[in-house]
């Protein structure tokens, strides 16, 4: 298995990070314009607001895009996924096999150790 680098973690996104390890996926809402984010950050990308708050996702949604790099044991596929909540997030896709792996496929949240930080959420098919 290929070793996951620590994510780097800000104060912003510290809690983010801590519910990954608590195996919970996160994104940020904004209250003043409604809208649903990531990366999560303090200010709504959207409408500047600093009226965002912390929103518990079931984590899935479906292949956007995607593409494998690599090959035999040293092959990793990079993703774009929409979510459930219409946000896109970018992610490896994992536990499966890249052949496989078509546009619009449901996925689901999984979350990986690190090599000394925490869990980084990925993704992989329902």
């Amino acid at each position: 298995m290929r070793k996951i680098s620590a994510p780097r973690v800000l104060p912003e996104s510290l809690h983010f990070w801590q519910a990954a390890d608590e195996g919970r996926y996160l994104v940020k809402k904004c209250i003043s314009c409604g809208k649903v984010h990531h990366y999560p950050r303090d200010i709504c990308p959207f409408c500047l607001s600093a009226d965002t708050v912390w929103q518990d996702s079931p984590g899935t949604g479906v292949v956007y895009s995607f593409s494998t790099m690599g090959k035999d044991d040293a092959a990793y596929t990079m993703a774009y996924v929409t979510l459930d909540e219409g946000v896109t997030v970018m992610t490896n896709l994992v536990d499966c096999d890249p052949t496989q792996v078509t546009i619009g496929q449901k996925v689901r949240v999984v979350f990986q150790p690190t090599d000394g930080g925490h869990s980084v959420p990925m993704f992989t098919p329902v």
